[in-house]
């Protein structure tokens, strides 16, 4: 798979670092010549440009990329990036990383982003995941169809421990997607039970 990476600061490198681990092959691009380190991401390639500019997009080869990651630190260069990505190259995965919560509403399919990645909803999530029993807690919002990737941690004596998981009455449009119990990580089936206390459900 290709990934276009805008922005290759600390964010960008990280990503990059992964996907590369993983078999992917990744372009990094970055108006500021000061970013362009190519020997902390040495298998990556690394491109010198505006990435909202066509002409620069247009070097990049963006209509041969997966997926394009706007992950720069500012939110109105991702959203540009975004909608170039999905709209002139139509690059079928467009992921984008929103900087300040109050511009996170703008980060949708109209703007051509597909998954919006809030790094503080992200870290709010996790002090609430630390702290809640009993309590949804919403780690991520897909664009497409307005559905939210959300975490329940179960108290000890809730009213579905010892259930199976195929005679719970979910709400509409609710997907179980994976029950965390300690460090084990289950998929689950219909024959599944949430008897374990503190059970984490993820929907």
């Amino acid at each position: 798979m290709r990934v276009a990476i805008a922005g290759a600061g600390a964010v960008g490198r990280s990503i990059a670092g992964e996907l590369l681990e993983n078999g992917h092959e990744v372009l990094l691009v970055d108006k500021a010549p000061t970013a362009i380190s190519v020997e902390r991401v040495p298998q990556a390639e690394w491109l010198l440009a505006d990435a909202c500019e066509i002409t620069s997009l247009d070097e990049a080869a963006l209509q041969r990329c997966n997926v394009v990651i706007a992950a720069t630190g500012d939110d109105k260069v991702n959203l540009v990036v975004s909608l170039l990505a999905k709209t002139e190259y139509g690059v079928p995965r467009v992921v984008a990383r929103v900087n300040n919560p109050k511009n996170e509403w703008l980060f949708n399919e109209s703007w051509g982003v597909d998954v919006a990645v809030s790094t503080p909803r992200l870290m709010s999530a996790l002090v609430e995941e630390a702290v809640s029993v009993g309590d949804l807690v919403r780690l991520l919002r897909f664009s497409h169809g307005d559905a939210n990737l959300v975490e329940l941690t179960l108290p000890a004596d809730s009213s579905v421990a010892g259930t199976q998981i195929s005679e719970i009455s979910w709400p509409e449009d609710t997907s179980l997607v994976t029950i965390i119990r300690g460090n084990r990580v289950l998929t689950p089936h219909g024959e599944e039970t949430s008897s374990r206390p503190a059970a984490d459900l993820r929907s």
